[in-house]
């Protein structure tokens, strides 16, 4: 199975507090740590630590944290030879603030990510299209994705859009992606309403499935996720575990989604297999580092009673 991802690389600077932050207020933090991550970095090692065989592309800067990024993935067992070095550039930086409980405030500068472009993109297509699935999310411009998007066969490979960080989707070609896969708060930017109820969301997923969008899987946290379908709306529970971060667990769920379809299994098992992989990672420190292996989704789904805070 080959899983492409094109998306960002960057390095993330991690600070514990103790609660995070209202508008313009300081709050104490306790620990500082630098993690590699990037969305589209962490789902292409996320989905090699799950057996995948996977190739990243994207940007980063001529700079150390770039060469850093690189060699992480490359260790992972990722192919970069399709991650493009700019030397005028710096490599995207994120700045993420966690709390006790495991949530998090992000901020983000895309530096060389903002940098991808078509022809970039023209570059890449015939590796694109020969992968099993694409994986792709919204920290590079939209603009080369609406072209990537237009430029696809109809029937391969399939498509997973993560919608992250929210934007307006109206440039994309929705009708070529097969799985659009928002947060809770994501899905109400989206449809610039709030989404909290499973009735709204089937109001809300008929809305885009009128854009084209073949199948919505909602990740809600606590709630677990929900897979909206023309016949109706499916809960898929989450696992209860003890959140240290949560950093990274919509990556690994996207990245177990992905391996799971291109294994040629459905979407339910798919769901419940990727929300255990998101388990397991919201139990860990970091983004990459969090990332769970196969072997260790398939022992957490035999044996979930180890993770309990109870």
């Amino acid at each position: 199975m080959r899983i492409a991802v094109l998306g960002s690389l960057n390095m993330d600077l991690v600070m514990e507090v103790e609660r995070l932050p209202r508008p313009g207020e300081t709050v104490p933090g306790r620990t500082f740590s630098r993690y590699p991550g990037g969305k589209g970095n962490n789902q292409a090692i996320a989905s090699a630590r799950l057996g995948a065989e996977v190739s990243l592309f994207g940007y980063v800067g001529a700079d150390a944290f770039g060469e850093e990024l690189l060699r992480v993935a490359q260790d992972a067992g990722v192919d970069v030879t399709g991650v493009k070095r700019l030397p005028h550039a710096q490599t995207g930086i994120a700045l993420i603030l966690v709390a006790p409980d495991g949530q998090n405030q992000i901020a983000y500068a895309p530096g060389a990510n903002g940098k991808i472009d078509e022809s970039y993109v023209e570059q890449i297509i015939p590796r694109l299209k020969a992968a099993d699935v694409l994986l792709m999310q919204l920290e590079i411009p939209i603009g080369p994705l609406a072209f990537l998007l237009r430029k696809l066969p109809e029937d391969r490979p399939l498509v997973i859009l993560d919608p992250a960080p929210a934007q307006d989707l109206s440039a994309l070609p929705l009708n070529r992606v097969d799985y659009l896969t928002p947060n809770r708060e994501e899905l109400g930017v989206l449809l610039d309403s709030p989404v909290m109820e499973k009735d709204e969301l089937m109001r809300a997923s008929q809305t885009l499935f009128s854009l084209g969008v073949r199948h919505l899987v909602v990740k809600a946290d606590r709630d677990g996720a929900y897979l909206a379908e023309s016949g109706g709306v499916t809960r898929f529970p989450a696992y209860k575990v003890k959140a240290v971060d949560a950093t990274a667990a919509g990556d690994a769920f996207n990245a177990a989604l992905a391996v799971m379809l291109a294994e040629g299994k459905g979407p339910y098992e798919a769901i419940g297999y990727a929300n255990a992989a998101a388990a397991i990672t919201v139990t860990r420190k970091g983004a990459v580092s969090s990332l769970p292996t196969r072997a260790e989704v398939q022992d957490f789904l035999r044996h979930p009673y180890r993770y309990d805070p109870a």
